[in-house]
């Protein structure tokens, strides 16, 4: 059910002037506002890439945290800032999606934004302790159906409708945990208060290690760390928790200072030589980038995508 970038529209977006980086200048410092806690895989990207904006073009970037509500916090503070270029946010595509439309009153609305760009993709699985002695999906289902109470970290509402449509599709009820952020989910895996949770890419690293093993993918596509992983059609749920991190900033920013600011984002993010981009590689596969009308019809259709999700859990 859920749209998801391709390839095609991923090189389509990459189309933009890098000259418009040089022929623009902030008229003051940027304030790079970002959506998640200290120290996960949004604030540390984003942080790097603030440092690279200010090495490699001499514009002062200040971070800042903004979070709360899965990126709504920041989406709706978002819309009162100045669009001189002096504002931009870190959040993720789901802030303006189903986060959005589940809010009854989120106090912004898709149009109040000037997207940037990409420049990540998420990683989403199902993931488990390797102690639990869980190799796939099955094994989970197999212990809930046997009586054990399965607790499922989620960071979002979104994912919290998929891993009930999961538990939905193999008869099984899962007992829901709603934290902030994946890092919450993987101290809640590791301290043993959770039996499985979401991990957007974050879990990547103890995968690899062995430690953590991810039973499935809440993606269109398979990844190429856990290659065996069912995805989530192949699970029998429609939707997907296909979505990008996402720049933005207010609504009618100058075409200038938006061509400027997104191509030097995704330039840092593409490039593997730098700290940004090396980090990117390593924790969500590489960079996705998309920008311009691509990006614009992709949040729109997310908007349509998360509508259809929710009349899916009612």
């Amino acid at each position: 059910m859920f749209r998801s970038l391709t390839a095609c529209a991923l090189a389509l977006g990459l189309a933009v002037s890098t000259s418009a980086v040089a022929e623009w200048t902030p008229p003051g410092p940027i304030k790079m506002m970002i959506a998640f806690a200290a120290g996960g895989g949004a604030d540390t990207q984003g942080r790097m890439i603030a440092e690279e904006l200010e090495a490699r073009h001499g514009w002062k970037i200040i971070p800042e945290q903004v979070t709360g509500k899965g990126g709504s916090v920041l989406a709706k503070a978002m819309v009162d800032q100045p669009n001189d270029g002096t504002v931009i946010g870190l959040l993720v595509t789901e802030s303006i999606g189903y986060n959005m439309v589940v809010a009854e009153n989120p106090g912004y609305a898709v149009d109040d934004f000037t997207y940037l760009t990409t420049t990540a993709g998420f990683q989403m699985g199902v993931v488990a302790k390797s102690e639990k002695g869980w190799n796939t999906f099955a094994d989970v289902v197999a212990a809930a159906k046997g009586g054990e109470a399965i607790r499922f970290g989620v960071m979002s509402p979104k994912l919290a409708d998929l891993a009930y449509l999961l538990g939905e599709a193999h008869g099984v009820e899962f007992n829901i945990i709603s934290v902030r952020g994946g890092k919450a989910v993987m101290n809640g895996l590791n301290a043993g208060d959770m039996d499985i949770g979401w991990g957007a890419g974050i879990q990547n690293k103890a995968v690899a290690a062995g430690d953590m093993v991810n039973l499935a993918y809440g993606l269109s596509t398979k990844l190429n760390i856990s290659p065996t992983a069912p995805t989530m059609a192949e699970l029998g749920v429609d939707f997907n928790a296909d979505g990008y991190f996402l720049f933005v900033g207010p609504a009618g920013m100058p075409e200038d200072a938006a061509s400027a600011i997104s191509s030097a984002i995704a330039e840092i993010a593409q490039d593997t030589e730098s700290k940004a981009g090396g980090f990117i590689g390593k924790a969500f596969g590489g960079a996705a980038v998309l920008q311009g009308e691509p990006l614009v019809q992709f949040m729109a259709d997310g908007v349509a995508d998360s509508e259809a999700l929710m009349a899916a859990t009612e």
